[in-house]
């Protein structure tokens, strides 16, 4: 079933999209979903056809297969992007792009609230290349035209931050970062194409950990890249340079689990703010870290760029780390563990001693909670629990 309505003068919803996406059944005798191709060596009829083999849809297992194409047309439509690349983790997903268009003795401009493994590979490989990183503040708007220089050719960005959920403008840093020539990256891993397109706001590469709320069930690691029309084929022959793509399996349960995101985000979104709201009123609670509550700082911010809320935030305990630990160790439906975006509630204590610029709050001990599938009485009974146990202290 085509999702194509052009013709009809309107286009489907986003979750009509993500049910049906551009795959069409009838191309494989009418099964609604694609089929998990398993192949390495593509043969060809003749040799006229091996010599021109560029024409090909596929030519050998590690540039695709029809299932990984099926993934990479439903991202590229979903991000409205020229492609996309598949690889095996949403770290990867942050690497290849960087490495596509750094060079020794380039300057990478990153913000200060970035994902702790980004961090790690641009102050240990992209150093050990040669790339001059500097981190920026979130907060830094228009300022950031200050910090580019001629040898700047990328600035990274992630909104909202990690772990402490900073937004910033996404359109007044890229039209600084293109003002001097530089291609824009962005995590947007949090807010999924269904709540923020980067591509729309002047992001270059639009990066997401596939792991998270596509795949949705924890079952699966995985990341993409999606990239403009004058960014993707450089993106793409890095990626057969250095020789890694996704596995055949893992595509298809992220395909599986595409189709049910946009109302398994609505039901994250829903839970998240409730007990956001909730913890707001709790006088063991400081601070809740929330872009979609009005308290938070970047809240008109928040909502001039995104359509919604996924459901993860964080919030301060008042109290140091022991009675964090008290708190968590209390929890039973809350689990403690990393990753997020899959059915089940997730909790853990933050650590920001990473960063140089954006410290985040004070005030005790911040806690990031990932809110699942679970019925939102059952998590407020549990986190009842932890402050009950963290109260004892």
């Amino acid at each position: 079933m085509s999702t194509d309505n052009s013709s009809r003068g309107r286009q489907d919803g986003i979750n009509t999209r993500l049910a049906h996406g551009p795959y069409d059944p009838q191309s494989q005798h009418g099964f609604v979903n694609p089929p998990v191709v398993h192949g390495s060596t593509v043969l060809f009829p003749s040799m006229e056809s091996l010599n021109n083999r560029i024409r090909a849809p596929f030519t050998y297992g590690l540039w695709g297969t029809p299932t990984t194409k099926a993934l990479e047309d439903a991202l590229t439509e979903l991000e409205g992007a020229a492609g996309t690349i598949l690889l095996p983790s949403g770290l990867a997903a942050v690497t290849v792009p960087l490495l596509a268009y750094l060079s020794s003795g380039d300057h990478c401009l990153v913000v200060d609230s970035v994902y702790y493994p980004t961090r790690r590979f641009c102050d240990g490989t992209l150093s050990r290349l040669g790339v001059e990183v500097e981190y920026f503040d979130p907060h830094i708007g228009e300022g950031i035209a200050g910090l580019m220089r001629p040898e700047t050719k990328v600035v990274f960005l992630e909104a909202p931050g990690s772990n402490t959920f900073e937004i910033m403008d996404v359109r007044v840093a890229c039209d600084a970062a293109h003002a001097g020539e530089a291609v824009t990256m962005m995590d947007n891993t949090w807010a999924t194409p269904m709540f923020f397109k980067p591509l729309d706001h002047g992001v270059d590469l639009s990066i997401h950990a596939l792991t998270k709320y596509p795949g949705g069930h924890s079952d699966v690691m995985m990341g993409s890249v999606s990239a403009t029309q004058t960014t993707y084929g450089r993106l793409r022959d890095t990626q057969m340079q250095i020789g890694v793509n996704a596995a055949p399996d893992d595509v298809y349960l992220v395909l599986r689990g595409l189709k049910t995101m946009g109302i398994r985000l609505e039901r994250h979104q829903a839970s998240a703010l409730a007990l956001a709201e909730w913890l707001e009123s709790r006088e063991e609670v400081s601070e809740v870290l929330h872009p979609a509550l009005p308290s938070f700082p970047g809240h008109a911010l928040w909502r001039r760029q995104f359509s919604g809320a996924s459901g993860l935030f964080a919030f301060v305990l008042k109290g140091d780390a022991r009675k964090a630990a008290a708190f968590l160790d209390a929890l039973r439906i809350f689990g403690l563990g990393y990753s997020w975006g899959g059915h089940e509630s997730l909790a853990v204590p933050v650590d920001l001693s990473d960063r140089t610029i954006a410290k985040g709050p004070g005030g005790g001990a911040l806690i990031r909670l990932q809110v699942g599938l679970e019925d939102v009485a059952d998590l407020k009974a549990d986190l009842e629990v932890g402050f009950a146990a963290a109260n004892t202290l």
